[in-house]
């Protein structure tokens, strides 16, 4: 019925070359109804990081949708992450930062900021959610089209991983994750912690799940370059991580995930 393609934490200035360039390649071979990218496509926010994650997001097959992350920030530029921290981001995708959204007939997007470009705590690649923000996304997606597949994209996992190599630790996620829980999404997913994941977020008699994706970086964490690949049809939702194995992509890890549509109806 579907499919999501979603890469997430390409960080280029460290970027894996040959999985990078192979990526898109594969894109362009399998049939899906949108590329996902979760944010952290740049190491340190240069202009140069920005020049080359911008030209490999146009190489991407249409449809693409783009969120930030927390190094999409200019590292150095300490103006910029006070005043305008995504206007080099926005610049170089063609993506807003804020209050993105895709629609299809079958599918539904929309995208919320996690990252911060500095916020009053040491370490500042953590995640922050604002909850009117998620309020916004949440009602939107609560008026998808009948049927349709609904993600939420963000670059942190709202709800913590159990044995992931690093942690989000998002301010206000565990609230967030129960109010899109309750508008009927389906899937939220994210990046961030460099390994693949399907996580039930059990916060209400409405289920959804958390999902997150590799990278295709040199920062693996023990773990190879890899993406995800959703696919869905009305009964089920199946996440599969696909990896590098040195030469090719090939499929790693599976979740099977039951839909849970019938709990909400459209506004």
């Amino acid at each position: 019925m579907g499919r999501v393609i979603q890469f997430s934490d390409v960080h280029f200035g460290c970027e894996h070359v040959r999985a990078v360039a192979a990526a898109v390649d594969y894109a362009h071979a399998e049939p899906h109804d949108l590329v996902l990218i979760t944010g952290d496509i740049t190491q340190r926010g240069l202009p140069e990081e920005f020049a080359a994650a911008g030209e490999w997001i146009r190489a991407m097959p249409q449809p693409v949708f783009v969120t930030v992350g927390n190094h999409d920030v200019p590292y150095w530029d300490v103006a910029a992450r006070l005043f305008w921290p995504w206007r080099a981001f926005e610049r170089a995708t063609g993506h807003p930062a804020h209050d993105h959204e895709f629609r299809s007939p079958g599918l539904m997007v929309r995208g919320v900021t996690t990252a911060r470009g500095w916020q009053a705590r040491l370490n500042w690649s953590k995640g922050v959610i604002d909850l009117d923000q998620t309020r916004r996304a949440a009602e939107a997606l609560r008026r998808a089209p009948q049927g349709a597949l609904r993600i939420l994209a963000c670059h942190h996992p709202l709800i913590e991983m159990i044995g992931a190599p690093m942690t989000g630790e998002v301010k206000r996620g565990e609230a967030a994750a129960l109010i899109f829980a309750e508008a009927g999404v389906d899937l939220i997913t994210t990046g961030h912690v460099h390994t693949p994941f399907a996580l039930n977020v059990d916060l209400s008699d409405r289920c959804s799940y958390a999902v997150g994706c590799g990278t295709l970086s040199r920062r693996e964490r023990g773990a190879p370059p890899g993406f995800n690949r959703i696919d869905w049809d009305e009964r089920e939702m199946v996440v599969t991580s696909v990896v590098w194995t040195g030469q090719r992509f090939a499929d790693d890890q599976v979740w099977r995930l039951p839909r849970r549509r019938a709990a909400v109806a459209p506004a």
